[in-house]
């Protein structure tokens, strides 16, 4: 029994005709007469599908989620909810991130729940699920999905930005196609999310360094017994957070947020950070700006040697010690705030005091960094005044200080027309821009940012180039790439009229970028502009284009902003 009034029981526990049927159709399930004697119901939202394959564990894992809330006295009750992968999902699962959001919200607050598991993996099911949660504000926990385990190929370690090299030496006649068959069996050995620090692994550890999954979420790997202990943990846990009443707000917080921007600093983490924690932010009415990332992230070391930023991979991450040893060291820094409130009831500090180091080539120390400088830099300037993004870390250093040449890509389809046309007016020290691939301009916002070498730079030994869009990156991508340019080229930024030859200026130490034009021939070549004609008419795409946010943002649909509670009125008879 509970000790405080539980939202399930407007459901289950009262002796009205409605009453009566709504512990009918339970109990139809096979669910015993004692289930409805006070117990707090439980929510296992699932994201499996056969169709995400970072997610499709999830079978099994909802079963230890299911088994922990029943061995602590909790009812269970699995639901699904939309899962969007980013291995199959066309044409970005970015599109489909505030829909999942949306499912996830008004699925809670409709239903008799008093708290609730997320089960999340691929990349946008975490922010998805968070943004639905955090409108409804009920006692939350999540656990990951967890990486996959490492790669191995020719008899050394395989990740995902090996396969990006590849895929590049495919294009420069260095491999054939019959590598890249043999590399596919290789790569991905066992479900679970990339075993880089990828945008999966990241925002996992997003969701360990707000507090708002267990110790150790972040780098269990999928398959390994213990994410299945991990589950069960969680089951048991959220129905003593539903007794004690604590709400998703009083975890994620303002000081969460900074914490998490710090620890995605330190693990070298994906540049979608920005765009998530900030939609989450705003569904929390927590205040977060962009301009925060440079603020609160700037002095925190790269402590981590993983892919994309350095060597190792996720699974080796997890055997030296996984995430509370990078909590515990910045910690002990005084770089976290450690009195942050978590999931278990104790503080952050007091979560990771134990942990432990054991190899310190994989996981290094604030004392003895990976890299010095880190974290995401926001760059301000004439081509992005409501700024953009760059991963230092993950990009050629000679590359943060560059002027160039703009070469200049319309869309996605121009890119893939001209990049490798051997006649394409392109040097190394060129520019690469690629325009309308934003929010509203693909739509969806895709993972286009990593614009490819030119195969004619790429068979002269050329491996970075400064790239600029208004896309995205993947997390397991690297380079010296410049991303969220906002606003985007087709809500009218400055994107939209760079052209060909255009002089551009990187200066990633000064956190600029600018169009070396002047600023009344901008704003000539801005009034001279057609607008393009909007790409979707019908249906959920054409809601996501007319009210979803710039990058900086947080890319979130305007009306979705904010919380609403988990008040629902019940139906009058």
């Amino acid at each position: 029994m509970s000790d405080k009034h539980l939202r399930s029981q407007e459901w289950f526990g009262g002796s009205g005709a409605k009453n009566f049927t709504h512990r009918a159709w339970v109990r139809s399930r096979g669910v015993p007469q004692d289930h409805f004697d006070g117990r707090p119901v439980i929510g296992i939202c699932n994201t499996w599908s056969d169709l995400t394959s970072c997610n499709s564990h999830f079978r099994e894992l909802a079963q230890h989620v299911r088994e922990g809330i029943l061995e602590a006295g909790g009812v269970p009750m699995e639901f699904p909810v939309i899962s969007t992968g980013e291995t199959l999902t066309r044409p970005t699962a970015m599109l489909l991130r505030n829909l999942a959001s949306m499912d996830v919200e008004e699925t809670l607050r409709a239903n008799p729940l008093d708290g609730v598991v997320l089960m999340m993996g691929c990349d946008k099911t975490t922010p998805g699920l968070l943004m639905g949660a955090a409108s409804v504000n009920l006692p939350t926990i999540g656990i990951s999905a967890g990486p996959m385990l490492n790669g191995s190929f020719r008899g050394a370690p395989f990740g995902v930005k090996d396969a990006w090299h590849l895929s590049a030496d495919v294009r420069a006649g260095r491999a054939t196609m019959a590598d890249v068959e043999e590399a596919e069996s290789c790569l991905a050995r066992t479900v679970g999310v990339c075993n880089v620090m990828g945008t999966g692994s990241t925002m996992a550890a997003m969701v360990e360094a707000m507090g708002i999954g267990l110790p150790h979420n972040a780098a269990i790997p999928a398959v390994d017994a213990r994410r299945r202990v991990l589950a069960r943990m969680v089951g048991r846990r959220i129905v003593g957070m539903v007794h004690e009443d604590l709400t998703m707000d009083k975890v994620v917080t303002r000081t969460a947020l900074e914490n998490a921007i710090k620890v995605n600093a330190a693990i070298g983490g994906s540049t979608n950070a920005v765009i998530h924690l900030t939609a989450v932010a705003r569904r929390m009415e927590v205040p977060l700006d962009i301009e925060d990332w440079h603020q609160i992230g700037r002095d925190i070391p790269t402590l981590l040697n993983i892919q994309p930023s350095g060597s190792y991979l996720m699974q080796d991450f997890h055997e030296a010690g996984g995430l509370p040893v990078i909590i515990r060291d910045l910690c002990e820094a005084g770089l976290l705030n450690g009195d942050a409130l978590t999931v278990t009831g104790r503080s952050l500090a007091e979560n990771n005091a134990h942990a432990h180091c054991l190899n310190d080539d994989v996981i290094y120390s604030v004392d003895k960094p990976f890299k010095a400088h880190s974290g995401i830099a926001v760059l301000r300037g004439n081509l992005c005044p409501e700024g953009a993004v760059i991963k230092p870390s993950a990009a050629d250093p000679q590359l943060l200080k560059h002027t160039g040449r703009a070469v200049v890509f319309e869309n996605q389809d121009d890119l893939h027309q001209r990049i490798d046309d051997p006649d394409l007016d392109v040097d190394d020290d060129s520019v690469l821009v690629l325009k309308n691939c934003g929010p509203r301009g693909f739509p969806g916002m895709p993972e286009l940012g990593m614009i490819p070498i030119p195969a004619k730079l790429l068979a002269r030994g050329v491996t970075d180039m400064v790239r600029i869009s208004d896309a995205r990156m993947s997390g397991t991508s690297f380079g010296a790439v410049v991303l969220h340019v906002s606003p985007e080229a087709a809500v009218g930024g400055a994107l939209a009229v760079v052209r060909n030859g255009d002089v551009i200026e990187l200066d990633v130490a000064e956190r600029r970028l600018d169009l070396k034009i002047s600023d009344d021939e901008l704003q000539q070549r801005l009034a001279e502009r057609t607008a393009p004609h909007p790409k979707a008419t019908r249906g959920y795409a054409k809601l996501y284009v007319d009210t979803v946010n710039q990058a900086h943002d947080g890319a979130d649909l305007e009306f979705l902003i904010g919380r609403s509670g988990s008040d629902v009125p019940p139906a009058q008879h």
